[in-house]
């Protein structure tokens, strides 16, 4: 980690020095065009031709600062190019031939420069072909179809020096066919884009949105002010075109602002989270929304990776599939001690270098491992949840089964046996010993029928199967030898697991109630409200009862337990028992 740090410190001095070169090279070339102007030797307007050195100089500022803030990103880079472009262009005025004649073939390139900046935003690089071939094909119209203007045009060939011939109606077709070329391209250009800020958020349409629509705007208004502005308002030539410098100027101005402060991923605030790491843990955002600040994107996610089971998890422990290719997320991995433990997740419109989220995480990884093992731990009690659940819902469709086997099978069977025993008994012919011994088997088989009654509405009674909660607790209810008040807010079915819960809270909450609590009244109220089933019994016995008292009471904390409910058990000695429990159900 300290060779990393110590080589990326390396890397940085070297980009700081190549950068200070690169301004100052520009600063002299721009100082001798304007010293220059100044003294006489170019041709036109002095103020005209300082603000072409203006536009260059305003280029390359722009351009060295989001090429030192964003290293990785092209897109300062390609500002600082059409810098350089804007001086070569500055040498149109200039007397030597050589120089002007240079200027006067790069005439149009700043243009280009601007559709390539337009087209790579935000993340400096042309990501499809389409792209590719649309700026590909601006700088051929700047710079190829540029070639018949001051081919046969001598007047625009810097003292002719590039003139084949005077040839205006060539130079004339020329022109329209530039015109006509460079506006399928910016067409283009507004297709591609328009389809990109279709499947933006709208937070991203409002940095997108401007931005695209100046700089295309800028590209088209070039051409178009001298035929169109011109005259409409009268203006010198000298004027028009200080005009069009102008609105090309604040080009690299807005796209750097965008590129820096626009919602877009920003190098210089990585450094907030060394101030996050310092601050005291009760008083910083979690880390996830530490990290979106310092990105500039508010739908940063964390992945957590767990080794021994080979997925990743959320916060909360639940597994998560990280982005594929197409969907507009992307994700880098964070590596502590060369194994894996995470990954962000972020917009990969947004945040198009990935190197700032990778610098990012690792600031704080040591941060993000402990996290993981929050998350970890987290997963695993959610996987004993969801093994538990399983268990529940196994043995209650086993107590089902059982229920209905015993109602449907051994009960018919003693209903049958005791039908036969009452033909036997009322049988002519029979001896009053035969009759009095099948009496007494009806009397037994009956005796056994309403013992396996009263197992089989022990082991899950026919009511909630049938009719659902609701009219098993009445049920309930009816049969308690204590005056029982029964407030029911519940209809419909509700989910096997929660009604099978409930009604088990009901059942042992009253059967402790009349067995120990000497109460001589006993309330039932069940509410279902907001997602959320209430069970609450109450009795105004002795009561003095524990979380932990029975095994009844403790079975039915961990069934709670294991649907992601709530129990409490409120009962002061002498003062009676209450006993609630919350469920969650979405009927």
């Amino acid at each position: 980690m300290r060779t990393e740090l110590g080589q990326g410190r390396s890397r940085r001095g070297s980009l700081k020095w190549a950068l200070i070169l690169l301004a100052l090279t520009s600063a002299l070339i721009a100082a001798v065009e304007i010293a220059v102007f100044a003294d006489g030797d170019a041709f036109g307007p002095v103020w005209v031709n300082v603000l072409y050195a203006g536009a260059g100089l305003t280029y390359v500022t722009a351009g060295l600062v989001g090429w030192w803030r964003r290293p990785s990103n092209g897109l300062g880079v390609i500002m600082v190019f059409g810098g350089v472009s804007w001086l070569i262009v500055s040498l149109s005025s200039f007397e030597i031939p050589a120089l002007a004649a240079l200027a006067v073939v790069l005439a149009t390139l700043p243009l280009a420069v601007v559709v390539h900046l337009v087209m790579a935003f935000p993340s400096g690089r042309l990501r499809s072909r389409a792209r590719r071939w649309t700026v590909a094909f601006g700088y051929f119209v700047c710079l190829v179809l540029e070639i018949p203007l001051y081919v046969f045009a001598p007047a625009a060939s810097s003292n002719g020096i590039l003139a084949a011939g005077d040839h205006p109606h060539l130079a004339t077709v020329g022109g329209w066919i530039q015109r006509g070329a460079g506006a399928s391209c910016v067409v283009v250009a507004v297709a591609l884009l328009g389809a990109q800020l279709r499947r933006a958020t709208s937070a991203q349409r409002r940095v997108l949105g401007p931005l695209y629509f100046y700089g295309l705007g800028a590209v088209l208004f070039v051409p178009v002010a001298p035929d169109v502005i011109q005259p409409l308002t009268g203006l010198s030539n000298n004027a028009i075109g200080a005009l069009q410098v102008a609105v090309l100027i604040g080009v690299p101005l807005a796209f750097v602002a965008g590129m820096l402060l626009g919602g877009f991923a920003r190098a210089g605030e990585i450094q907030e989270l060394g101030a996050w790491l310092g601050a005291n843990a009760s008083a910083r955002p979690s880390l996830q929304r530490a990290l979106a600040n310092a990105l500039g994107d508010d739908s940063v996610r964390l992945a957590y990776w767990v080794a021994k089971r080979g997925v990743y998890i959320d916060g909360r422990g639940r597994q998560i599939e990280l982005p594929g290719p197409g969907s507009g997320r992307a994700h880098v991995t964070i590596e502590l001690e060369r194994r894996c433990i995470g990954a962000i997740v972020y917009d990969a419109v947004l945040i198009a270098d990935s190197e700032l989220v990778a610098a990012a995480g690792r600031v704080v990884a040591i941060a993000l491992d402990r996290e993981r093992l929050t998350a970890d731990l987290l997963a695993s009690r959610e996987a004993l949840r969801r093994s538990r659940d399983r268990v529940l819902r196994a043995g209650d469709r086993e107590r089902r089964r059982i229920a209905r086997n015993l109602h449907d099978g051994l009960q018919v069977k003693l209903v049958l046996l005791a039908l036969e025993s009452q033909r036997l008994a009322g049988q002519a012919g029979a001896t009053p010993a035969i009759a009095e011994a099948a009496v007494a088997l009806r009397a037994h088989i009956d005796l056994a029928a309403a013992e396996l009654r009263e197992l089989v509405h022990d082991v899950m009674p026919a009511p909630l199967i049938e009719r659902g909660l609701g009219a098993a607790t009445r049920d309930l209810v009816d049969r308690m030898p204590v005056p029982t008040r029964l407030d029911l807010g519940v209809n419909g079915m509700l989910p096997e697991p929660v009604s099978t819960a409930a009604y088990f809270v009901v059942a042992e909450a009253l059967t402790n109630a009349v067995k120990h609590a000497q109460a001589s009244s006993l309330s039932v109220r069940l509410t279902h409200h907001e997602g959320a089933l209430t069970i609450e019994v109450s009795d105004d016995g002795i009561g003095g009862v524990a979380a932990g008292d029975g095994l009844g009471l403790r079975s039915l904390a961990d069934r709670i337990d294991v649907l992601g409910g709530r129990l409490r058990i409120d009962s002061p000695d002498g003062q009676g028992t209450q006993i609630v429990a919350e469920l969650p159900c979405e009927s």
